[in-house]
């Protein structure tokens, strides 16, 4: 039996799920960022950043968007057994690991700013504290939904391939 020449090997190897190590980097990263976030603002401007409804409402519209693009895509590729076009795929999968991680910094990065608010007697302290924790849950279902899209992404092992 001949080798077959280079040019006529299938590529081998994939990508790996996004680790929850990796996540937890960002989260963490987010939480420090957004607990000092207030002390430094109030420093510099002297007053700290308000939170309104339009974030947590933002970020919730993005984990819905990506959410109904996770199932759609898990119904096509798993359910209907559809071929996505590989720029879709890698598409999906790009738009799948960065919802991930920066859902995972945001959700950080509003629990870091609402935790910052917990014993201060500021006039708005508890108003801020609420919504950030309000946001910080939207932006760990934007990372869970980006985590749903990407397993969503998973081509179905072949059966008759071996």
């Amino acid at each position: 039996m001949t080798e077959p020449a280079p040019d006529e090997v299938p590529p081998v190897g994939g990508l790996r799920p996004t680790s929850a190590a990796v996540l937890a980097a960002w989260g963490v990263t987010g939480l420090v960022g957004g607990w000092l976030l207030h002390p430094l603002a109030e420093r510099v401007n002297g007053t700290a950043p308000i939170v309104t409804w339009t974030q947590p409402l933002a970020l919730l519209l993005v984990a819905a968007i990506l959410g109904l693009t996770a199932w759609s895509t898990w119904r096509a590729v798993q359910v209907r057994r559809e071929r996505l076009e590989p720029h879709q795929a890698v598409n999906r999968l790009v738009l799948a690991r960065a919802c991930a991680y920066v859902g995972a910094l945001v959700g950080g990065g509003y629990l870091g700013y609402a935790l910052s608010w917990l014993g201060d007697n500021a006039e708005l302290a508890d108003q801020r504290a609420w919504r950030s924790s309000v946001s910080a849950l939207a932006g760990v279902a934007i990372a869970v939904t980006g985590l749903l899209l990407e397993r969503a992404c998973r081509v179905p092992s072949d059966p008759d391939a071996s």
